[in-house]
């Protein structure tokens, strides 16, 4: 069960935002060799991945269309129904968000400005198995679509069959993504990053995983391949205060403590009493769950930290950096203010994360890991590139020649200062 910690020391936060460190030396080296083995021999090992780690020996790499056809007559109005509603508040959010591109003129005669294009090859992994992450298919698919990528593809593993969870299709088709490859794991990525096996080369690839899935992503970025985030165990951290329902906490921390046994979950509180209290729900609530051996194991990892004050609340997480930071406080908006460092913040005992990590519009692929210190969450922006344009007349560049000139020559670079000679010297 969680660890509950009364009034620590600030001295030791240190160790307390510390998240679970697994030894995945054994994972790199396998990684290693499938993403080199997938990198030589194509075809012939993506099919050998396929039968040893799903089972699936079929000669194609790519979903047919008939399977495409078939998977809304497998899934119920119902979950169509909420599939739809979540892609459409998705679109929204992301669609508003767009960033707008304006000249400025810098000083007169020059002129600068920005101009955003989308990345051409996008790659989504889309995890399979226990927990097959349709949502993240629009998640990822809508702001690639929005940007205005142009070959958006997904691989996501199949089962012997050679089938795919009818719920990953349907959500591809709402999000326009026409093409799906059946591959999983590392050689997954590695076909993607090196354009082998059937599966196109990404120019950027996207989508959460497993250990080996990471580390494959991490192995491949050091290949030209961009990524879209260092990514580890899924993690929320939540501050209540006395206005917090202890079940409604209890049930938070319990959603992420589900996604796998590395996972961690920290609560701050402000009162020993409140403390217990979600303790006590996290215990009941556990025990209706199916996923509960997985949540118990994340547990295991996890905190109950009793802190003196909000302020210091705030002040510990801003040093932990969640992925997820839900804030179950009567003032929440006016903390909300306070939060430096966290990749998706959710206000108030009616905003569960579990709404962002599907429907309310925003974003679920988010750094984890302390990341969110640096990295921001997948936006319509991620998909995108910028090219920088600037324009000067001549009045312009004898406005800046005299800086550029004294510059480039205290740089040593005396070409750089010749540049501007010849064309001011005419």
């Amino acid at each position: 069960m969680m660890q509950l910690i009364e009034n620590p020391k600030k001295e030791t936060w240190i160790e307390l935002i510390k998240r679970p460190e697994a030894d995945i030396k054994d994972v790199e080296v396998a990684v290693h060799a499938i993403v080199t083995d997938i990198k030589r021999n194509g075809t012939v090992a993506l099919k050998k991945y396929n039968l040893i780690l799903d089972g699936y020996q079929g000669e194609s790499v790519m979903l047919d269309e008939k399977s495409f056809q078939e998977a809304d007559g497998l899934l119920d109005s119902k979950l169509k129904n909420a599939i739809e509603h979540a892609a459409r508040n998705i679109e929204k959010f992301h669609s508003a968000n767009r960033f707008k591109n304006e000249k400025v003129e810098t000083q007169k005669g020059v002129v600068c400005w920005k101009k955003q294009m989308p990345i051409e090859n996008v790659g989504l992994y889309i995890p399979g198995g226990t927990a097959p992450l349709f949502s993240t298919v629009l998640m990822l698919g809508i702001p690639a679509q929005i940007a205005g990528s142009k070959n958006v593809f997904i691989c996501t593993p199949p089962n012997a069959s050679g089938k795919i969870n009818p719920a990953i299709i349907y959500a591809a088709k709402i999000a326009g993504i026409t093409k799906i490859y059946l591959a999983g794991g590392a050689q997954a990525i590695a076909a993607m990053a090196f354009g082998n096996a059937g599966i196109p080369r990404a120019d950027k690839i996207f989508g959460p995983g497993n250990r080996f899935v990471t580390a494959a992503k991490n192995l491949v970025s050091a290949s030209g391949v961009a990524i879209d985030m260092p990514a580890g165990p899924s993690e929320v951290l939540v501050i209540a205060d006395e206005h917090a329902n202890p079940r409604f906490v209890a049930s938070d921390l319990l959603s992420q403590a589900e996604h796998g046994s590395d996972s961690q979950v920290i609560c701050l509180c402000i009162s020993t009493e409140k403390a217990e209290a979600i303790q006590t729900e996290t215990i009941t609530l556990l025990n209706k769950l199916p996923r509960k051996e997985i949540a118990t194991k994340a547990l295991e990892n996890s905190r109950i930290i009793i802190l003196n004050n909000l302020d210091e609340t705030i002040e510990f997480s801003n040093q932990y950096a969640p992925e997820h930071l839900i804030l179950a406080c009567a003032d929440a908006e006016n903390l909300a203010e306070k939060i430096t460092q966290a990749g998706s913040v959710f206000l108030g005992n009616y905003s569960p994360e579990s709404a962002g990590d599907y429907a309310s519009g925003t974003n679920h692929t988010l750094p984890t890991n302390g990341f969110a210190k640096a990295y921001s969450g997948v936006s319509v922006d991620s998909f995108m590139k910028n090219i920088t344009f600037q324009k000067l007349t001549k009045e312009g560049l004898n406005g800046l020649a005299e800086t550029v000139i004294t510059m480039a020559e205290a740089e040593g670079l005396d070409a750089h200062a010749l540049a501007i000679k010849v064309r001011i010297e005419n």
